[in-house]
């Protein structure tokens, strides 16, 4: 009620009614069965304010108001012409090369077909600010790790960015598998660790036991030890605890 009170003011301020505005307030508080209301003569009293004040500001509440609808219309046009079109173009292109992906024909996948395919790579250069695009990053860096392009599998994992609790840790787990391919094992191992964070019940005794590895391979026994030991409490079912005491005794 408030709100339509002020938008009336307004609109006859606007109108350039505004000086027969005070005088039928005034007159309504005049013949009001409840004119000795303090109340209802504060509220009249507050409009009489605000009308002044939009009178006066009547120039910047029009730009802004103006602005506004502006800004609206921009982002409901950039939605329907532009936004909706190309996550729709990615999604189309991204099953193009998902064939190619189920049949492990990588480099298509990766690289496309020269045809109607533009391949992973291209996709996620395209639209990447799009969960297609994303997606398409986490397939490319698949692709590129089957091929041997270790380096560009890790930048396009590195891409990839997601809330799912299984496709985050195996996207992970791949990137720290690339960095073994790299050499780079330090990156290796804070890569297996998100895994192992996430605390999934198959991939994390994976990741940990991976990272075992990593630390022995480092010469960081102790810390390797610490790891499978990890294993061997925490994930006793799993097919890594298996023969975790033989990794367990190569550690000491």
């Amino acid at each position: 009620m408030h709100f339509f009170r002020i938008f009336l003011v307004f609109y006859l301020v606007v109108s350039k009614k505004s000086s027969n505005f005070a005088p039928a307030f005034v007159w309504v508080g005049e013949n009001c069965p409840y004119k000795q209301d303090e109340n209802l003569e504060n509220v009249q009293e507050a409009l009489s304010a605000s009308g002044q004040w939009i009178e006066k500001n009547q120039n910047a509440l029009t730009w802004c108001v103006t602005i506004i609808v502006l800004v609206v219309c921009g982002i409901i046009a950039l939605n329907t012409y532009v936004w909706k079109p190309k996550a729709a173009a990615a999604q189309d292109e991204t099953a193009k090369a998902v064939m190619y992906f189920s049949q492990g024909m990588w480099e298509q996948a990766l690289n496309g077909d020269d045809n109607e395919c533009i391949g992973f790579a291209e996709i996620a250069d395209q639209y990447g600010h799009y969960q297609a695009g994303e997606l398409a990053a986490l397939y490319a860096g698949i692709c590129n790790y089957k091929l041997g392009n270790y380096e560009d599998a890790a930048e396009y994992l590195k891409k990839f960015d997601a809330d799912d609790l299984n496709i985050d840790p195996a996207a992970h787990m791949l990137l720290g598998d690339a960095y073994v391919q790299l050499d780079e094992l330090d990156k290796a191992i804070k890569a297996y660790e998100h895994v192992a964070t996430a605390n999934n019940d198959l991939i994390t005794p994976m990741a940990l036991k991976k990272q075992g590895i990593v630390y022995l391979e480092k010469g960081d026994k102790k810390a390797a030890k610490k790891v499978f030991e990890k294993i061997r409490d925490n994930y006793a079912q799993s097919a890594e605890a298996q023969d975790i005491e033989k990794y367990i005794a190569t550690a000491e």
